[in-house]
């Protein structure tokens, strides 16, 4: 990939060590002269990205997820470092960054894109979401009434505590919790995961990247809450529908070149099977 010369830094100073290792990189970067910028602020404000060639976010997922749109929007690729919990967004570990970060700026990386999901609940209200998007009651202890067609055909009517709209990124996230499938990322399909159906026979359903998926709220006494990858809401007006295709734009994932997505679900799920076997099996 071509070397980075303008570099921003988005930072999520409620992560142990993140202001420390920030400093660090932004060092390492100005000593090889590049420009950089740096930030604590997420969601990103709307054009933050523009012109830079990367974005070096440091903390967790869910600071990546506030980022995700800007970057998506400019096309400028995110560099994750983990500084949060499981981090199967942000792919480089403190270590891996201090390591190979002069190497990544030089343009040993590559950039994977993501699929992200559009939702409109209207005219003028709409959103992209890296991960997921929620579909649930306003009030959480209450059940909801949803029906579900795929490009106009009826799927089902579900009762339930809501629905998950899952990309393959986000597979790993809220959707895997509900007990739905692991997608790989290069998968282009949607994931539709029930939330504690009242149906037994109720599973998720995986449905190709084209199709354009609208719910229907028919719980008429409740309104419904849409969550957009756990950060923002849209509002929902009475009666109508929301939604759900695959979005044109993608965001773009700087990773290191020898990124290994089972690799990485092996070590955050604590599968079976070592690095040592992996490279024997190769051999």
């Amino acid at each position: 990939m071509k070397p980075i010369r303008k570099l921003a830094f988005v930072t999520n100073n409620d992560k142990q060590g993140a202001p420390e290792l920030t400093r660090e990189l932004i060092e390492a970067a100005r000593r090889m002269d590049i420009r950089v910028k740096q930030t604590t602020r997420f969601p990103l404000p709307k054009n933050y990205l523009r012109g830079f060639d990367a974005c070096c976010v440091i903390g967790g997922d869910g600071t990546l997820l506030g980022v995700a749109r800007e970057s998506a929007h400019q096309q400028v690729p995110i560099i994750g470092v983990n500084r949060g919990s499981l981090g199967f967004l942000t792919t480089f570990s403190a270590d891996e960054a201090r390591a190979h970060f002069c190497d990544v700026l030089r343009g040993g990386y590559r950039v994977q894109h993501r699929s992200l999901l559009q939702c409109s609940t209207g005219p003028d209200s709409h959103d992209l979401a890296l991960n997921d998007v929620l579909i649930k009651n306003e009030v959480n202890s209450r059940l909801v009434q949803l029906e579900v067609r795929a490009d106009g055909e009826l799927v089902t009517n579900y009762t339930c505590d809501g629905l998950i709209f899952s990309t393959p990124t986000g597979s790993t996230a809220y959707n895997l919790s509900a007990g739905g499938p692991l997608i790989h990322p290069d998968a282009a399909v949607i994931a539709m995961t029930p939330i504690c159906p009242h149906t037994l026979s109720n599973r998720s359903i995986i449905f190709r990247e084209t199709v354009c998926l609208r719910v229907f709220n028919r719980s008429h006494l409740s309104r419904l809450l849409v969550a957009m990858d756990g950060q923002r809401d849209l509002k929902v007006g009475v009666g109508s529908p929301i939604e759900i295709t695959i979005s044109k734009l993608k965001l773009p994932l700087a990773q290191r070149v020898d990124y290994s997505h089972f690799s990485v679900v092996r070590t955050k799920l604590s599968w079976s099977g070592a690095l040592g076997e992996e490279l024997r099996h190769r051999s």
